[in-house]
């Protein structure tokens, strides 16, 4: 939800006349897209069809990368932004892109160090680590 207000925010101004917008909309658009890929695959438990692929590796990877490019989206949304506009919906809407922008980026970290837990395998819950063997 935080990716597609991003670029739908971006998309919704005249991105087009600034270079800088059309790395924050690949960016955003594309682990958007990719993010979307990956809810569908565990949704329908594709990804257990898929016993051979290392998910948990490959899902720190893809969020490692997708932390480190939204803050280079991130970074150059925000210096684009120009408080003298003379269209002030574009700069209410390149600011508010911004914002998402830094919140997708912290969201994405936070996805990095969770999957980073499972795939060291540190995220136990409490019924797994109450299991002891008696036998």
């Amino acid at each position: 939800v935080l990716g597609l207000l991003v670029w739908s925010l971006i998309a919704a101004t005249t991105y087009h006349l600034h270079a800088a917008y059309g790395w924050v909309m690949f960016v955003s658009l594309f682990f958007w897209i990719l993010t979307l890929l990956f809810f569908v695959t565990y949704l329908l438990q594709l990804h257990e069809k898929f016993y051979m692929i290392p998910w948990p590796l490959v899902l720190m990877i893809y969020n490692a990368v997708a932390t480190v490019l939204y803050i280079t989206a991130f970074v150059t949304c925000a210096a684009a932004v120009q408080p003298t506009s003379w269209r002030q919906w574009d700069y209410n809407r390149r600011a508010a892109a911004s914002f998402f922008a830094c919140v997708t980026m912290i969201t994405y970290g936070v996805s990095t160090f969770f999957s980073f837990r499972a795939w060291k395998g540190l995220g136990s819950n409490a019924a797994t680590s109450q299991v002891t063997d008696h036998a």
